[in-house]
């Protein structure tokens, strides 16, 4: 395809709807209207379009719902869980999924121990990691038991494995890691495997 008369060949190059002029086999095409799904991703499947290895991915759980082609707006790693979103956007996606728009995400995490203050507050001061300082927005202990805990963590950042990175490196294991909402968006009750699509109003409020 061709943007502004330019030969592009990623699927998921951004483009301004409105602005951007978008020709495919010579033809331009029309203006398409954004598409926004949640998905409470399962635990187990990756967040790609398909895989070398073989492995079960998200658009599993999309399978036969007569979707247009939608793109995961950021990531969830195989073993986490929860709120995943998806668009036919790409400028709207790298909006959400920028550094500078500081958008909050939020995950409750079971932990293999029971915390302390320290640990939050070491988290929150952040942690050096190869070459990267790592930190959480906030983290607060939700409730716990006698051998381990869940926490509920904060980032305005969204570096690769982060919660597990910064975990690990002060010898704390996560047992479950979930997403439970992206800015005002919450995952709610919406059952594992489970799509919905966005109204206009809850887009509005995400950008």
């Amino acid at each position: 395809m061709r943007v502004n008369g330019r030969v592009v060949r990623d699927p998921e190059f951004p483009v301004q709807q409105g602005r951007d002029v978008v020709v495919l086999d010579d033809q331009p095409t029309a203006a398409s209207t954004r598409r926004v799904i949640m998905l409470n991703k399962p635990r187990g499947l990756v967040t790609t379009t398909a895989d070398e290895q073989g492995r079960d991915t998200v658009y599993r759980c999309l399978d036969g719902a007569g979707l247009p082609w939608l793109a995961p707006v950021g990531r969830l790693d195989k073993a986490s869980e929860g709120l995943l979103l998806f668009t036919n956007d790409p400028a709207w996606a790298a909006h959400i999924t920028a550094p500078r728009s500081a958008i909050d995400k939020t995950y409750h995490v079971q932990i293999d121990t029971l915390p302390d203050q320290g640990l939050m507050r070491r988290m929150a001061d952040g942690i050096d990691i190869d070459g990267v300082r790592l930190s959480a927005k906030s983290a607060r202990c939700l409730r716990h038991g006698r051998k381990n805990a869940w926490l509920e963590i904060v980032l305005d950042e969204g570096r690769n494995r982060q919660i597990r990175r910064l975990l690990a490196a002060v010898d704390v294991a996560v047992l479950r890691l979930l997403r439970v909402a992206v800015g005002p968006l919450a995952l709610g009750d919406l059952a594992k495997g489970q799509w919905r699509e966005l109204s206009a109003d809850e887009i509005t409020r995400l950008s």
